[in-house]
């Protein structure tokens, strides 16, 4: 059987979202001593946002953590139409979670007592 003739291969849906994750305290959640929660950047594969944001959420609970609040900022396009820079770094990140089909924490950030309202800002790219 000549398999060049099969179907071509389906072009993945997927999209990595970034999104922005305020977590609260949990017990056994990595979080420092003194710390009252944490924002973690996330970059999330899934076929859009919503999807996205659900698995984001079961991996974080299944990881002892305790997801409060999520805030998407879009797709790689979607913020580059907005005027953020993308640093080279933070394309490799979500290119391997659309390759992994997965969710990549690039960045945690705990929070000590008065600096949760620093966390609704937008990334800083």
């Amino acid at each position: 059987m000549n398999t060049s003739k099969s179907a071509p291969k389906k072009k993945s849906r997927q999209q990595v979202f970034t999104l922005l994750v305020q977590v609260g305290r949990k017990e056994d959640d990595g979080l420092p001593d003194g710390a009252t929660g944490g924002a973690l950047m996330i970059y999330a594969s899934g076929v859009d946002e919503a999807e996205a944001v659900r698995e984001t959420v079961a991996i974080l609970k299944q990881a002892d953590l305790n997801p409060l609040d999520v805030t998407g900022y879009g797709t790689i396009d979607e913020r580059e139409a907005l005027g953020h820079d993308i640093p080279q770094d933070e394309r490799d990140l979500m290119q391997r979670a659309l390759d992994e089909n997965s969710v990549v924490v690039a960045q945690m950030t705990p929070f000590f007592h008065g600096e949760e309202s620093e966390s609704t800002d937008q990334p800083e790219h």
